[in-house]
Parts: structure tokens; C-alpha cells; sequence
């Protein structure tokens, strides 16, 4: 999975009566497979806090069934252990090519808290782990030792996607864990972490930009960041000028590549404004362009 930098945090499209809308699913799977990135399914821009048990159970067979030349990671979100464990377990009879692993929601843990919560979760697979750090959603940072730990007691921790939004911090858990890669979880920030030794990008651009972040993340990756500005910083800001993944379904429907912009609450599509819908589109032309310069 090192030849994958970047992994699309992929949308669930839904029908206008909200059940999740496969055939869409598969256009978009379909176009993440053609660009190369790998797919991340039932992350926080899958919605997947909203789905239940059955409906994540089913996006995951559904898409292991696809058999995509891509690896295929699941996002394990929440705070109850034995639905934790037991949705693990499930995945480890699916054999996915690897688990995205958050910091506890709502309960805030201290640096202990998280280490030994993530030491029970990784003890129940081999597949490999990402932990996943965005204290925005969360409402705590993960403490810059957890990763080294988890480092010293698991194989099969494969790396970090760091969303903090901040270089220091990004810059203090390099220094912490220096044998841990890491990943930006921040579209725009992702020449600045690959600047300070990030590997990668787990985007939530690529969702409409599939190919062109792709080559965004090459080029940060080589150091080669002096033409991304001020495009990439504005168009990626654009993408959340409305909670997540409002904005991203909004643009992917204008497209259509998805059916409808269908979200489940509490998301609405009442925060999006037409002065916002109409940037969106804006820049999707603009990216076009940038790529067709790029060849």
C-alpha cells in the first residue's frame, strides 16, 4: 500500500429517500479506481456516524465485491468498545487492506485513555491500522505519544492521518514517533506536511478531483509546490465553506457522477448558499484546466 500517497475519504451517495444509492456508489468507486488513489469508505465524509449497522455492513461487502485494483480501507468510528470490536471482527472476515482507526468521539480521553483504547481495538485484527487524529470532530487531540506506543507494541500500525491543522503539531508527532508515517488529513494543508516528512494525502478533494489531486499530491510530494498557489489552497477551502460532505455531494451531483445530493441529518443542504454552489463550479473548472496543463 506504499504506492498508494493518496486515499479518497469517499461519499456515500443516497437516493432522495435517503437509503444509500449503490449504482452511484460504484460510478465514483469506479472513477477513484481509473486515477489510482485508494478509497476510504464509512469515514466522517461517508456519513458513516449516520448509517447503521446493516447499511455499513452491506457498503463494505458491496465494495469488497467490486474487486477494485485499488486497496480498500474502512473507517471504525465511535466510542461504544463492544460495537467497536464487533464491527472489527466483522471486517475481519472481509479482509479489507486496512482500518482507519479515530480517537474516541465525545468522551475526550487523556493520553492513557486513547493508548489503551486503541491497543484493544488493534488487538483484535492483523489488518493494518491507520490511526486517525481531528480533534475538530472529536473534540480532543491524540497525545503526540500515542503513536509512537502503539508503534512499539503493533506490526501493523501502517501510519497516521493527522488533521489537527496545525504544522507544529504535525511537526510534534513526527518528532515523537519518527518511525510512524504520516498523512495529512487536510487537503490544503498537504504541501506543508510533505514538507515536514508526510507520505500522503487522505482527501476529501479527490472525491470530485480524483485525478487531478492525484498529481496535486505527486507534485507535493516532490517539493514541487510553487504552482498550487493560490489555486488548490481556495478550491480546497471551497469544499467546506458548508459542513462535510455538503459542498463535496453538491458538486459531485452537478457533475453527475452521483445521482442526487442527498445527505442524512443533522447535514442539511440548506447550509450551502448559491453564492458557494456557484464557486464550487468555478473551481471545478479551474482544476480541469490545471490538470490539462500538467500534461
Amino acid at each position: 500500500m506504499e504506492n498508494f500517497p493518496l486515499w479518497t475519504a469517499i461519499v456515500t451517495p443516497m437516493n432522495t429517500d435517503g437509503s444509500v444509492d449503490f449504482k452511484s456508489f460504484e460510478t465514483i468507486l469506479k472513477k477513484q479506481e481509473d486515477a489510482g488513489n485508494g478509497v476510504l469508505i464509512l469515514g466522517s465524509t461517508g456519513e458513516g456516524l449516520n448509517l447503521n449497522e446493516e447499511e455499513k455492513r452491506e457498503i463494505v461487502e458491496f465494495t469488497k465485491d467490486l474487486d477494485l485494483v485499488v486497496p480498500m480501507m474502512v473507517g471504525i468510528g465511535g466510542f461504544n468498545l463492544p460495537a467497536q470490536v464487533d464491527f472489527i471482527h466483522f471486517c475481519n472476515e472481509i479482509e479489507p487492506d486496512a482500518l482507519l482507526l479515530v480517537t474516541p468521539l465525545y468522551a475526550k480521553p487523556g493520553a492513557e485513555g486513547q493508548f489503551e483504547w486503541f491497543c484493544e481495538l488493534m488487538a483484535e485484527t492483523e489488518i493494518p491500522c491507520m490511526l486517525y487524529n481531528v480533534p475538530s470532530r472529536t473534540g480532543v487531540k491524540m497525545h503526540p505519544s500515542v503513536p509512537a506506543r502503539l508503534n512499539e507494541e503493533f506490526d501493523h500500525l501502517m501510519g497516521v492521518k493527522e488533521a489537527s491543522g496545525s504544522v507544529e503539531e504535525f511537526k510534534a508527532f513526527r518528532q515523537e514517533a519518527p518511525n510512524v508515517k504520516f498523512y495529512s488529513g487536510d487537503d490544503g494543508m498537504t504541501p506543508a506536511f510533505t514538507k515536514e516528512g508526510g507520505v500522503g494525502l487522505v482527501s476529501v478533494a479527490s472525491n470530485v478531483w480524483p485525478k487531478a489531486t492525484h498529481k496535486y499530491v505527486d507534485l507535493c510530494l516532490e517539493g514541487k509546490t510553487d504552482n498550487l498557489f493560490p489555486l488548490w489552497k481556495n478550491a480546497t477551502d471551497a469544499l467546506f465553506k458548508a459542513p462535510n460532505p455538503v459542498p463535496v455531494k453538491v458538486l459531485l451531483s452537478t457533475k453527475n457522477w452521483i445521482d442526487n445530493d442527498t445527505v442524512r441529518l443533522p447535514l442539511s443542504l440548506g447550509d450551502i448558499s448559491d453564492e458557494v454552489e456557484q464557486n464550487l463550479a468555478n473551481y471545478d473548472k479551474e482544476i480541469t484546466s490545471w490538470l490539462e496543463e500538467q500534461h
